[in-house]
């Protein structure tokens, strides 16, 4: 029984003057704030949604 994989990402830059696009998906993400931390799992889904906002995110594996 493999774990699945899970990566821990954290918003580090403000949604200010990001396009609507973005800021709908920093919030689809589940983050409310500066510098809040969510844990999804790593598929292409949550992959393709980091590549979108990659400048405003940090990402860790874990």
């Amino acid at each position: 029984m493999a774990a699945e994989k899970k990566l821990r990402i954290t918003l580090v830059k403000s949604t200010i003057g990001a396009i609507p696009k973005q800021v709908a998906t920093v919030k689809s993400m589940g983050f409310k704030k500066l510098n809040s931390v969510v844990e999804l799992p790593d598929n292409s889904a949550t992959r393709g949604q980091i590549q979108q906002i990659r400048h405003l995110v940090k990402v860790e594996e874990i």
